[in-house]
Formats: C-alpha cells, sequence, structure tokens
C-alpha cells in the first residue's frame, strides 16, 4: 500500500481521521534517509499483542484479523472488548503515560501498523494538535456518554414502578396441555407480533407474558407490566402529551408492554390501543385549546392479559394464546407440587418433605377454582402444618375438597373390609355362578310345577312377599344394587359366552343414538303390558304366570346378549333395570371415580375398556355397562358389580356415602321416558288398589268383562298423571309473570312417593305373608307344617307403618320439589297440593 493510500486509509477507516493530513504525511512518509513511523507486522493467531499491567511499547492500528482482550484482575473496571480492522490500540494510554488495561490476543492471523512509543511521543512533540484533537474527540464521547446516561436515568426512574425484572420457572408439566402452551409461547418469542393471553383467575398469565419477552431476540430490552385499571381515561400516562413528558411508550422504545387486566381499560381508551395494535402508531394527548398532536411511531411489544377473550382486541393481535386451567391439567399436578415444594424449602432453607401418594390423589381430585395460585397456598399451607420432618398427608390438604365431593365419605377409606369384599371373587361371580343361576332355575321350576297360589307355593311367595318390598326398600341404601346379582342378566351372560364359544364372531356394537332415544321408551311399553298382565291375569296369586314373566325377561336378556356385546339389555331395555334406574336417584350412596386421578394418572381406562392385571388393577372385561366411573353423574347407569373398582390400578374408584338424591338437584338431566316411567309407576299403585279405588269412589263395578277391566286398569293408570299434569297447569296460569320450571324437571320431585307409595302397597304383602315362608314351603312340597312358627305383624301395625310411609314420602316429596325447582314455595304451592293430594288418596286406598 502507497504512503497516499495509507493516508487515506487512515482518514477513512481509523480514529485518527480527525488529525490534520499533515500529521498522518509525517506518519507515513518519512524525510529522506529516515525509515517510516509506521511498520507492518504480523501477529499470528493465538499469540498476545500486550500484557495487562504494562507500559505499552507501541500504538498499533489493526488492518486485518480479529483481536480480543482478556481481564485477569478481578478488580479491573474495564470490560473485555474485541478489535476489528481499524481499531487503534493503547492511544489514551501513549497520551496520559497509562499501563495498558488489558491483555490482547489475536483471535485470527492479524495485520497490524505499529508506531513505536517513543516515536509516537516525539511526534506529539512536534504536533501539540494530536493531543488538542484527541481530547476534543473524548470530550464530545464523554457529553454524548453524560447525556445517554442522563437519559437512561430518566428513563430508568419513569419505568421503574412498572418493570419486571424476571420470569419465573417456565410452564411446568408434560401434558398436552403444558406442550402446547410452551409451543404457544415459542412461536409468540419469535415475533415482534402483540399476543393476547386469557384464562381464569390465578393461572400465573403474567408470567407467560414475561417468559415470551425473555425468550425473544429482545430480551435484553425493558420489559413492563402496568394495571389498566390506574391509566389515566384519555392515556396521558401511556402516550405522553403533545407538550409535555413523554408517556410509557417512548420512554420503552422497543421493549415490552404488558397490559395487565385488559378488562379494566377506560372505554375511552380501548379504541387508541386498538389503532397502535393495528398500525404500531399513537397519538400523544393534547390539552383543550392546542391542536391535535402529530402521531408517532413505536416499536414496543405489546401484550395483553385478561380473564376473558375480548372481542375488540381479537381482530388486532398476532397470536392469542387461552391458558388451560389447571383442572383439565391434571397430569401435571404432581410435577407443580414438587416445584412449590422445592422452590418454599429452598427460601426457608428447611428440609424437603416427601408427600404421600394420597394426598396426591386428593389433590388430583381437587378442581382448584383458584388454579396455580391456589395450589401453591395450598402446598405452602401444608408444608407449615406437616412441620419438620412430616410427610404431607391427605388429611393436611383438607382444603382440597371439591363441591362435588362435599357431603360426601367414602366408606371404602372407612371400611377397608368393605374394600377387600368387593374386590373379592364373592361379589358379585361367586353369588351369581353358585347361587343366583342354580336359585332361579330352581324358582322357575317350582313356579311351573308346584302349587299355584300364593299361600302353597314358597317361590310364589318369595317373590311377591319378600323380592318388591325388600327391592323398594333398599333402593333409597344402595340403588342398583339388586342388578348385580340380577338373575335375568346373569343367564345373559352365560348365553353370550356359550354363542361366542359355538359360533365364533364378533358381537355388535351397540346402536347408542337409536337406544338413548327409543331405548326408554320400549322398557316403557313392557312394563306398562306388565302391570296390565299383572291385573287382568292376576299374576299375584297365580304361580305359573309370574313364572312365564320372569322367563320373558330372561328371554329378552338371552336374545340381546346374543347380538350385542356387554349388557345392552340391561342398559337400555330391561324394564326391571328401568324402574330400579330410576329409583336408584334417589340413593344415599354412589359410585363415582376421582376425575382428576384419572385423567392425571390413568393412560389405560381398564374400567372402562377392560384389561390384563396392571399394579393392584385386577384383569376384567370392563364395565357391562359402558359407563366410566369418573364421568358417571347419575345413579342410573350403575349397577354396582364394583368391576371398574377391581380394575383401577389407582385408587381412584369411591363408593361414597351423600345426601339421598343430591345428583336430583344437582347433576341430574332429565329424561322424557323417565318421566313417563315415573307417572307410570304412579299409577301403579292405584291399579294394585283398584277394589279399594271402587270402593273409595263408590262404584260397583263388574270386572269380569275383559275388556271393562282393561278400560278401568287403564283409567287407574292415568290418575296421577292428571292430577299431576293439572297442577302443572295451575302453576302456569297463576304465575304469569313468574318463570316456571320446566315441567320435565319438575316431575322428578314426586320421586319419593312413587318409591313410597308402592313400598306401602308392598308391605301388606311382606309383613302378612312373608313371615308364613315355612309353612308355606313345606306345603309346597306336599308337607303339613302346621306347627311350624309364623312371624306376621298385627293389621294395626301394618297400617301404621304404611301411613308413616305415605307422611314420610309426602314430606320428602315437597323438600326434594323445592330443591329442584330453586323458587319460592308459593311459585310450586300447587305441585305441593298435587303431592299432599296423591298422598292423602293413597292413605285411603292403601291404609284403611
Amino acid at each position: 500500500m502507497t504512503s497516499p493510500d495509507m493516508v487515506i486509509w487512515l482518514q477513512e477507516r481509523t480514529p485518527l481521521g480527525i488529525l490534520s493530513s499533515e500529521v498522518l504525511n509525517a506518519m507515513v512518509q518519512p524525510a529522506a534517509g529516515i525509515a517510516p513511523l509506521i511498520q507492518t507486522q504480523v501477529i499470528p493467531q493465538g499469540s498476545y499483542l500486550s500484557k495487562e499491567g504494562n507500559p505499552p511499547t507501541a500504538l498499533y492500528i489493526l488492518v486485518e484479523g480479529q483481536l480480543e482482550s482478556e481481564i485477569t484482575n478481578k478488580n479491573n473496571t474495564v470490560f473485555p472488548c474485541g478489535f476489528l480492522p481499524g481499531a487503534v490500540i493503547h492511544l489514551k494510554e501513549l497520551l496520559l503515560d497509562e499501563l495498558t488495561p488489558y491483555t490482547i490476543k489475536a483471535v485470527t492471523e492479524s495485520q497490524v501498523w505499529v508506531v513505536s512509543a517513543a516515536d509516537f511521543r516525539a511526534l506529539v512533540s512536534q504536533y501539540p494538535q494530536i493531543t488538542q484533537a484527541i481530547s476534543r474527540q473524548l470530550a464530545q464521547e464523554l457529553a454524548q456518554v453524560t447525556s445517554a446516561l442522563t437519559y437512561e436515568q430518566e428513563r430508568s426512574v419513569a419505568l421503574r414502578p412498572y418493570l419486571v425484572t424476571k420470569a419465573q420457572r417456565g410452564i411446568v408439566g408434560t401434558s398436552r396441555y403444558a406442550v402446547r402452551l410452551r409451543e404457544q409461547i415459542r412461536e409468540a418469542a419469535a415475533d415482534r407480533k402483540s399476543v393476547e393471553i386469557f384464562g381464569e383467575p390465578g393461572l400465573e398469565k403474567d408470567n407467560i407474558a414475561a417468559l415470551i419477552h425473555f425468550s425473544s431476540p429482545q430480551r435484553r430490552e425493558p420489559i413492563i407490566k402496568i394495571n389498566c385499571g390506574i391509566l389515566q381515561p384519555r392515556g396521558a400516562d401511556l402516550f405522553g402529551r403533545a407538550t409535555g413528558k413523554p408517556g410509557l411508550l417512548e420512554w420503552l422504545g422497543e421493549g415490552t408492554l404488558v397490559l395487565n387486566n385488559i378488562q379494566e381499560l377506560p372505554p375511552e381508551l380501548l379504541p387508541a390501543v386498538a389503532q397502535f395494535l393495528k398500525t404500531g402508531t399513537y397519538t400523544p394527548v393534547t390539552r383543550p385549546g392546542e391542536p391535535t398532536a402529530v402521531p408517532r411511531t413505536s416499536k414496543a411489544r405489546i401484550l395483553i392479559v385478561s380473564e376473558k377473550a375480548q372481542s375488540q382486541i381479537e381482530r388486532c393481535v398476532g397470536h392469542i394464546i387461552k391458558v388451560p386451567p389447571l383442572r383439565v391439567r391434571k397430569a401435571d399436578i404432581k410435577a407443580q407440587v414438587e416445584y412449590y415444594t422445592s422452590l418454599y424449602v429452598r427460601s426457608r432453607g428447611v428440609a424437603k418433605p416427601r408427600i404421600t401418594p394420597e394426598a396426591l390423589r386428593r389433590l388430583q381430585s381437587y378442581d382448584f377454582p383458584g388454579n396455580l395460585k391456589e395450589l401453591k397456598n395450598l402446598v405452602e399451607r401444608a408444608i407449615v402444618q406437616a412441620g419438620k420432618g412430616r410427610e404431607l398427608t391427605e388429611e393436611i390438604f383438607w382444603a382440597a375438597q371439591t363441591k362435588k365431593k362435599q357431603f360426601r365419605v367414602n366408606l371404602l377409606n372407612l371400611y377397608p373390609g368393605l374394600r377387600r369384599f368387593l374386590r373379592s371373587d364373592w361379589w358379585p361371580d361367586r353369588i351369581n355362578y353358585g347361587f343366583t343361576v342354580v336359585g332361579f332355575a330352581f324358582i322357575v321350576g317350582v313356579l311351573f310345577l308346584g302349587p299355584q297360589t300364593r299361600d302353597r307355593n314358597f317361590a310364589l311367595n318369595l317373590f311377591w312377599a319378600w323380592w318388591w318390598p325388600i327391592g323398594l326398600f333398599i333402593f333409597p341404601f344402595f340403588g342398583r344394587v339388586w342388578c348385580a346379582v340380577c338373575p335375568f342378566m346373569i343367564y345373559g351372560e352365560i348365553t353370550q359366552k356359550l354363542s361366542l364359544w359355538l359360533f365364533p364372531r364378533q358381537l355388535q356394537r351397540w346402536p347408542r343414538e337409536k337406544s338413548e332415544k327409543w331405548g326408554g321408551w320400549f322398557l316403557f311399553g313392557l312394563f306398562t303390558l306388565i302391570f296390565l298382565w299383572e291385573e287382568l291375569w292376576n299374576l299375584e296369586n297365580t304361580a305359573y304366570l309370574s313364572a312365564c314373566l320372569l322367563l320373558l325377561i330372561t328371554s329378552g336378556a338371552m336374545i340381546f346378549s346374543a347380538l350385542f356385546e356387554r349388557r345392552f339389555w340391561c342398559r337400555y331395555l330391561c324394564p326391571i333395570g328401568g324402574m330400579n334406574g330410576l329409583f336408584a336417584k334417589l340413593s344415599m350412596t354412589e359410585l363415582r371415580a376421582q376425575q382428576g386421578i384419572c385423567s392425571a394418572t390413568c393412560t389405560t381406562y381398564q374400567c372402562y375398556k377392560g384389561g390384563a392385571e396392571k399394579g393392584e388393577g385386577m384383569e376384567t372385561d370392563g364395565c357391562p355397562l359402558y359407563s366410566h366411573p369418573a364421568q358417571l353423574e347419575d345413579n342410573r347407569d350403575c349397577v354396582l358389580c364394583m368391576t371398574c373398582l377391581k380394575a383401577c390400578p389407582h385408587r381412584s374408584v369411591e363408593f361414597n356415602l351423600r345426601p339421598p338424591g343430591i345428583e336430583l338437584w344437582t347433576t341430574h338431566v332429565p329424561h322424557n321416558y323417565e318421566v313417563a316411567l315415573l307417572l307410570l309407576l304412579f299409577g301403579g299403585v292405584y291399579l294394585h288398589r283398584l277394589p279399594e279405588l271402587q270402593t273409595w269412589l263408590g262404584l260397583e263395578l263388574d270386572l269380569t268383562p275383559f275388556w271393562l277391566h282393561l278400560g278401568i286398569s287403564l283409567l287407574a293408570l292415568l290418575i296421577p298423571t292428571v292430577v299431576v299434569f293439572v297442577a302443572y297447569g295451575c302453576m302456569q296460569i297463576f304465575n304469569l309473570h313468574r318463570k316456571v320450571r320446566p315441567f320435565i324437571e319438575l316431575a322428578y320431585g314426586y320421586l319419593p312417593l312413587v318409591l313410597g307409595g308402592n313400598l306401602a302397597h308392598y308391605l301388606r304383602l311382606g309383613l302378612g305373608e312373608g313371615g308364613k315362608i315355612l309353612p308355606v314351603t313345606f306345603a309346597t312340597f306336599g308337607l303339613s307344617g302346621e306347627q311350624l312358627p309364623i312371624l306376621v305383624a298385627h293389621p294395626a301395625v301394618i297400617a301404621f307403618l304404611q301411613g308413616a310411609t305415605l307422611i314420610f314420602s309426602v314430606l320428602l316429596t315437597i323438600v326434594l320439589t323445592q330443591k329442584i325447582a330453586r323458587q319460592p314455595l308459593r311459585n310450586i304451592l300447587w305441585q305441593h297440593l298435587a303431592a299432599i293430594a296423591l298422598g292423602l288418596s293413597m292413605w285411603v286406598i292403601i291404609v284403611f
């Protein structure tokens, strides 16, 4: 490179360009016979140019390559830096006679121009303007630094009240919701588009906003969070004033602004915020009388946090993140508990406690309306309550109790022996295949071959005087427990297994949609026919006809079991099962599962699908009614076979003691066909007491003619239906200005009276004839049983119990109706009057 080229290069590429051409020429163009001041030197890669703390030996100008500094003294206030071509090294040290502040090393092979220290000092003595020029430049740089520092100090003061210094740990957990949330955060951090983050309270949405910022390329820029509720209505603090102090957007620069609780934003500001989100421009606030300010542009990024999505904002933002509530992320609760426990013990310096599996299951069964904040508070409080070195047990998390679990006691935990029995082979398999199958066949045979009257056939006595009253009495306690040992379906299962063995095939799947729509009406029709058959042919006192009834129901179970998988007949078509499912709604017990455990821990769903043995879960074929215990909201679809209890490896299944019938005013979904069956069973009480009903009404009709008997029977069945509809019509008429709940909902309020009326009817048989079972058994086989003991109640006792049952049923009907209606008593007074009237009428025809 020639001397003129060197001068030009120094002027254009180095800080020495402020010097005059005369000085630069003196450096590169020496006098005759004298060597030039600048010498060229090559520094090999990895070699050192100078050492920290030594006097500088030369002035270096980097021409090619790359150098970097290293600091070995920890007390050195100079920051390490890199040098690129054009850098002038040791200029200040030579002018001020200082030691080198750092060691300089060649990152790559580098070429430098070297001016020895003695030559440079001689040049400075010859040309004082060098010192003056360098001093002026340093003064200018100092002024610029001072100005920038002053601006940063003012900016820091303006932003400090709202500054977010760091984000907490990222999204905890491995559920699909957590994975998706992390993906959304990464997508939002990859660009500068605005983001709306919304979700329920307590989800740490502001921390998600911080994660987006600190994961972005602008992470070194400031991030501030401001609550929209404190913003001035005109937005002066956000947008600034045209002739006054800047607003937060101007101070923020390329940083991030988090608008927290956007739903609290003053309505006047919403258009301005929406405009800024769309265009990135805003207009400073002006005082009255001042001209409208010129719009300004800001490079700040906006992150919006709210509890609900804002329709006006959604159209303006680039990303929308809906944060899932903790109740759908039950799989992450264990990791969250571990995280919060670690945070707490680390900050307090205490030993980390162990959380028991039972405590974790309780947390997973809770819905956490307060979400993550509530979970954090629960964990911290539990650690404090547990004390030093103790486990976090289920009892410590007593507050984690969902509303669905209120007033419920898990009998399986209270009585471990009950759990062992229900998980054993005895329930119900050994009972069914060791006793029910044989016993049912024997009873049907006796009904066909034995004497045909109830006073001489023990099987007929057992069916009408024992089975009916005991079954009705059990419903309020154990719901559909009879269905677990029902002989109809046991023979159906045997038929299913034999048919598959003889003709291997794939059983048909359930036509669920059609079955849900028409199955209830099918069993309603069957029950109507059974009632009429019972009345018209006197089934109560005709053994072979009673046997035919049992065989017909069994045949239905066997036919449909041969066609469809599992217990299709029990779920949709069985008339006895329909009645059992209706009355089971009043039960004080229920089988359910902890939804949190099922969603957080279970991946196989063995209770529903069946499967091999896993953990403490046994091998089963799955729920025979295709009901998942965690999704049960109604006792109608559970037969208490305990298959799910045996299959579950996570101890999620519960057998709860609960307020009787609580589902009817909480989770219940009404159905038309159920209401029809309820009214049919209601009418059955009057049909069973047709002679007494005629006497009470003063009618003396000869029911020998079939069609007359049939017509009167149908009218008897319709009596409660007419009264119920008239009462509802009166409610509609007398509550024109008040909304009354739909009939299909209120009709379930009569359910206790329907059950009580049927039980009161069968108490006569149960208490009056059931105790004669021993002599009747002897008479069945042609033996004399006159000397055998008889245990029957006095007619007055029977009448008292029947009356008490009806009174209690009417009271329960009134209470249940009020719970279902959730309205003042005057709004549904007519239904209460109808219940009282029906109760009195049943008192007359049953007790008197």
